[in-house]
């Protein structure tokens, strides 16, 4: 018989799995404080359950881990990036950042990508798979545990799409927000998409409290087109409408993230048409310098960028650009991954 994931089951299915071995309904809380507070990675650590049970656990059941491949350091500002290596052999990265209201982590939902984003590092080694709920929670928990570092915020931001692999991230959000586990607030908690329209409309609907952040990158359709291949699928103006409703659905206010490339997006031109698109949505603007990689030539001059923020302030917008971190460790998701499978 095939073990079970059961880091990555509800806390009802633990109910109804425990059932099934004709062990008591209290038992799954037990378990599920072992797995997501204490971050357990073998039965036998669960010494408040029986040994008949942790064999019995042991012989369904398997308890998710991830090797770390590589771990880099900043020592500019206590920035950890992560590679870590999975079961079948693919790694992922995440990055463990240090801000005044707490540590912040950023994690990877699938394993390569396939939105093929021109500026992007994490979609040049194509997509493998998707991540499973476990393998999402293991980014955070390993984290913790090699660091000593408590996660107070989470962004899923690093490798893949989130809302291409929908379900597994919904489940993942249940299991990391569950009163009986981790109990994380989603409001701590943004998620990243480059705009799949539809999913934005499940997610609405869901009303988890989350911060979507949507990567626009340009206000036009024919300039987002040429740097963002998901635009041909769903244009500029069906992202706002989905926006809007989304807005309008959570009451929460929508980060936008436009990455400044030197010659392409960021014109006085570009800062306008933007200021324009996005007048009177509740939204904040995220300018990000874009990150260089060796595959593709763009860049951003840091007194473009700072321009290109100060007009979009003179035209009333809410927009600030995003604090570098660990630039001493190339901290931008892709970079470390691409590196090591080379």
């Amino acid at each position: 018989m095939e073990k079970a994931d059961i880091l990555s089951m509800s806390y009802d299915e633990v109910i109804m799995a425990l059932d099934a071995l004709g062990e008591k309904k209290f038992r799954a809380e037990q378990i599920f404080q072992w797995l997501h507070v204490k971050k357990v990675t073998e039965f036998s650590e669960m010494t408040n359950i029986s040994l008949e049970l942790r064999t019995k656990l042991d012989t369904n059941f398997y308890i998710k881990r991830l090797n770390i491949a590589k771990r880099l350091e900043s020592c500019v500002d206590n920035t950890i990036k992560y590679l870590y290596e999975l079961d079948d052999g693919n790694h992922v990265e995440c990055v463990l950042m240090d801000y005044k209201h707490g540590n912040s982590i950023c994690i990877s939902t699938q394993v390569g990508c396939k939105m093929g984003c021109k500026f992007c590092a994490s979609t040049i080694a194509g997509f493998r798979r998707n991540l499973t709920p476990s393998e999402m929670l293991m980014e955070i928990y390993t984290a913790e545990k090699d660091s000593g570092r408590h996660v107070d915020s989470l962004v899923l931001m690093g490798i893949g799409e989130p809302l291409d692999n929908y379900t597994n991230v919904i489940r993942f959000l249940e299991l990391l927000s569950s009163p009986k586990g981790r109990n994380m607030s989603l409001r701590h908690v943004s998620l990243s998409t480059c705009g799949i329209v539809p999913k934005i409309y499940d997610l609405a609907k869901l009303k988890t409290g989350l911060t979507l952040s949507v990567s626009l990158h340009a206000a036009d359709n024919a300039r987002r087109s040429e740097i963002m291949p998901v635009n041909d699928r769903w244009n500029v103006e069906e992202l706002i409408g989905a926006c809007r409703d989304y807005i309008n659905e959570t009451g929460r206010r929508i980060s936008f993230e436009y990455a400044v490339i030197s010659g392409v997006n960021d014109s006085e031109r570009d800062a306008d048409e933007l200021a324009k698109l996005l007048r009177g949505i509740n939204c904040h603007i995220n300018l990000i310098p874009v990150n260089k990689i060796k595959e593709r030539d763009f860049s951003a001059d840091r007194r473009s960028v700072a321009a290109f923020c100060d007009r979009l302030s003179a035209r009333g917008m809410n927009v600030t650009v995003r604090r570098t971190l660990g630039a001493d460790i190339n901290a931008a998701c892709g970079q470390l991954r691409r590196e090591y499978e080379i």
